[in-house]
């Protein structure tokens, strides 16, 4: 197999527990027979707060940089808008609710 970058949205660092418009920072791992934290990708979240928040294309763009080695995003929840912008992007937003170590299965 070989190695596959990922992102996951963490707020303990064991768990995917938050919402992607949420995130403060990208836990970036290398994925091939085991996982590797690579780094942590500090980010301004992409969300206001607001339900109805409108998207914010800078921040979006700002975040897809810091993705764009990555083949995958794990997160508990992500908006339409922003999951099909990475898909144009070819990162596939994964939707993921467990442990970090449950990813690599």
């Amino acid at each position: 197999m070989g190695k596959t970058r990922i992102a996951i949205v963490s707020t303990d660092g064991v768990t995917v527990d938050a919402h992607f418009g949420k995130a403060d920072h990208f836990l970036i791992y290398d994925l091939d027979d085991q996982m590797t934290l690579v780094e942590r990708r500090a980010t301004e979240p992409l969300s206001v707060g607001e339900a109805e928040h409108p998207f914010d294309a800078d921040k979006f763009d700002h975040i897809s940089a810091l993705l764009c080695d990555c083949a995958k995003v794990y997160m508990t929840k992500i908006g339409d808008v922003p999951a099909a912008k990475l898909k144009a992007l070819d990162i596939e937003p994964v939707i993921f609710s467990g442990t970090i170590a449950g990813i690599a299965g």
